[in-house]
């Protein structure tokens, strides 16, 4: 069952309202006791239906979801679609863009917003396994970037995240100085790849997709790492690792 609701973010932006999407599984309803995990995903729009979708194209989650009977919430934000809003809302660091300049980087607000307030009212609302061990984060592009950040530096609320063609390219340096503050408990598991056709989109988009990966293994993570064959940089791409992906974060 999918729900959308009209959400305000005014620790992010006072005056633009979204739409929040949470799908919970067919088990929610049959088993009235039961509690479940749940997994945050970005660009909320993207996730479900096609006909949400900004480019008409989702990750198909809703099908995949109905068709598996797994048993997980998933909660989701839709984007800052007004301008540079995403880029900055899904940025953990101020950055510059070729074409745009200076993108800031209100990232951390964002994973406050989400850790204080969104998954709060989700856990009052719904019978969720609010504990870290249950609490996963998902994204792709500057999310797959943003769910990097929420499992590092927000170790201690999320165990899991699947990081998907993450934006590591916008500013390398960054990225390891992110990597080196987080505290990252050894029993927590990342999901990280690139699409093979996307993989030289970027000048040292290689170079730092490994360096990224090498940091996580070194700190003990249990770390997935592929590079997608054929795989672009979209959302049907995304579509097609989301079994591999479930599985890797143990579903």
């Amino acid at each position: 069952m999918l729900n959308t609701w009209e959400l305000t973010t005014p620790q992010l932006s006072p005056r633009l309202k979204r739409r929040a999407y949470l799908y919970l599984p067919s088990a929610y309803d049959e088993n009235p006791q039961a509690r479940f995990p749940v997994m945050y995903m970005f660009d909320g729009q993207n996730i479900f239906l096609d006909a949400e979708a900004s480019f008409g194209k989702s990750w198909g989650m809703y099908d995949y979801m109905n068709r598996t009977g797994t048993p997980l919430i998933i909660a989701a934000i839709e984007c800052n679609r007004i301008g540079n809003g995403r880029l900055c809302e899904y940025s953990p660091f101020t950055h510059r863009d070729s074409s745009l300049g200076r993108i800031e980087g209100r990232g951390r607000a964002t994973m406050d917003y989400i850790v204080r307030s969104f998954k709060p009212m989700i856990d009052r609302h719904f019978r969720t396994l609010p504990g870290r061990e249950n609490t996963l984060i998902a994204g792709s592009s500057m999310g797959g970037l943003m769910s990097l950040y929420a499992a590092t530096n927000y170790n201690h609320v999320f165990s899991r995240a699947a990081c998907l063609s993450p934006s590591l390219w916008v500013d390398p340096a960054k990225v390891r100085a992110m990597l080196r503050r987080g505290s990252v408990l050894p029993d927590t598991v990342i999901y990280m790849d690139y699409g093979e056709k996307e993989m030289g989109n970027h000048d040292g988009n290689a170079e730092i997709f490994l360096s990224a990966c090498q940091s996580l293994y070194a700190r003990g993570v249990n770390l997935t790492m592929r590079v997608v064959p054929g795989g672009e940089h979209s959302e049907s791409s995304w579509e097609a690792q989301v079994p591999v992906f479930m599985k890797c974060l143990g579903f």
